[in-house]
């Protein structure tokens, strides 16, 4: 299984999108520093995920998301208000 997932920096509330094998794995290598692109704003909560079957569809998801349509979708569809 392939999962997209999107997660909430508690330091500062912005967002971060990704792509895994392993949910929890990845979950614990963000919040123990092991991203260097986001090692700042840890501790970070996983906010939303969604499974897919087909990595290539996960990816094309996670680019999605990743859009200026998909900020707007992401906001508008898979986070509620009070979330953001």
């Amino acid at each position: 299984m392939h999962y997209v997932y999107i997660l909430k920096s508690k330091k500062d509330n912005s967002k971060y999108i990704g792509m895994t094998c392993d949910l929890k794995s990845r979950l614990q290598e963000h919040n123990n520093g092991e991203t260097k692109s986001n090692k700042s704003k840890i501790p970070y909560v996983l906010e939303w995920y969604c499974c897919f079957n087909n990595k290539s569809r996960a990816l094309s998801f996670e680019k999605y998301l990743k859009s200026s349509s998909g900020h707007a979708f992401r906001n508008k569809r898979l986070l509620s208000t009070e979330q953001k």
